[in-house]
């Protein structure tokens, strides 16, 4: 998973245009949208989910109250990718043997 962290902080640098950030800056468990953290705002909240639904295929709903859990740092974030990958394995795996 340190890989895919790396990746998500790499993506949100490049998508953020946070020049002055290099994946290393970013603590894995820091705060993304806390003054004390990273220091995003809700634009870069909803540029976040772009592309974490582009690079990844992520299903992310605005409404579910787990959303703002799930986007407090980067390690929330690696999470919610993770799950996501293994519900799809499942589903994949699920509809193979279905056939």
């Amino acid at each position: 998973m340190d890989s895919l962290k790396r990746e998500i902080k790499q993506l949100l640098i490049e998508a953020l245009d946070l020049e002055d950030l290099r994946p290393e800056d970013i603590d894995d468990d820091a705060p993304l949208f806390d003054t004390d953290g990273v220091g995003l705002d809700s634009i870069d909240a909803l540029e976040v989910g772009i592309v974490l639904r582009k690079h990844y295929g992520l299903t992310i709903a605005a409404n579910d109250e787990r959303t703002r859990e799930h986007f407090r740092s980067i390690g929330t974030l690696a999470a919610l990718v993770e799950s996501q990958r293994a519900l799809a394995q499942t589903d994949s795996n699920t509809a193979t043997q279905g056939e």
